[in-house]
């Protein structure tokens, strides 16, 4: 249900014109936040003039996934979105960023972002809460592990000297953060996706995948999505927490 929240968000994209993705991610974020669509503003990262005029006026910033490009040997586009996401979170905005977000988040703060195609995770994955996790406001409300949609081929290495490690699993040992004293948080793993439109996704790219882990095992793969509730309702709590609690 959407509810008639009265607040402006801003999401952070990094997806090519044309690419169907765009428009469906603004949407998985507003279902996950309860929000009405028209309430997240998009900013295309590539193209925008990225400074602080973006934020005026609204209540958090969001960070999505990115279909065709790294924070590993970035382009120059990357570089200014990683600069200024190491400005924003300075700017004390809630900040929610998820999977290339999540790394971007990383590098900004001085972290380390590795490729990594044998521990790539496509789909939906279990993740495991690490005690800090487990005793943090917003991820206290989750199980200690849990499901939790997946897309990625780069991961985090090291984590900036300022970051909490909230969650991992066997594939990559940092799946989620927050940064101490500021209202960030940010996760590797997709929360504002289901097993429904990860797989949708997966579809999309397949033939991207079937290069990665060959056809036959990508064919399969369509078959082993599940549903997350538990990872997808962090983007309301984070909502009722730092967006709606702050004001």
């Amino acid at each position: 249900m959407m509810s008639n929240d009265p607040h402006r968000y801003v999401l952070l994209q990094a997806r090519n014109p044309g690419d169907s993705v765009r428009e469906e991610e603004r949407q998985a974020f507003a279902e996950r936040l309860q929000v009405n669509v028209e309430k997240i503003s998009t900013v295309d990262m590539l193209t925008a003039d990225l400074n602080n005029d973006i934020l005026d006026g609204a209540a958090a910033l969001l960070v999505g996934g990115a279909g065709e490009y790294s924070v590993v040997n970035p382009e120059p586009a990357i570089v200014r979105a990683i600069d200024f996401l190491g400005g924003a979170v300075e700017s004390n905005t809630p900040i929610f960023a998820s999977c290339f977000g999540f790394q971007c988040i990383v590098v900004a703060l001085g972290g380390e972002v590795i490729h990594d195609v044998d521990g790539a995770e496509v789909g939906s994955k279990r993740i495991r809460l690490t005690t800090a996790g487990a005793e943090d406001p917003l991820f206290s409300g989750l199980p200690g592990n849990f499901i939790a949609q997946q897309g990625h081929k780069d991961r985090a290495s090291r984590l900036p000297s300022n970051a909490v490690s909230l969650a991992y699993n066997d594939s990559a040992p940092y799946q989620a953060l927050t940064i101490k004293g500021r209202p960030v948080y940010a996760t590797q793993f997709h929360p504002e996706l289901t097993g429904a439109t990860n797989r949708g996704r997966f579809e999309r790219y397949i033939d991207d995948y079937g290069e990665v882990f060959g056809v036959e095992r990508a064919e399969e793969m369509l078959e082993e999505f599940q549903p997350s509730p538990e990872a997808s309702s962090l983007l309301l709590r984070f909502k009722q927490m730092l967006v709606e609690g702050r004001h």
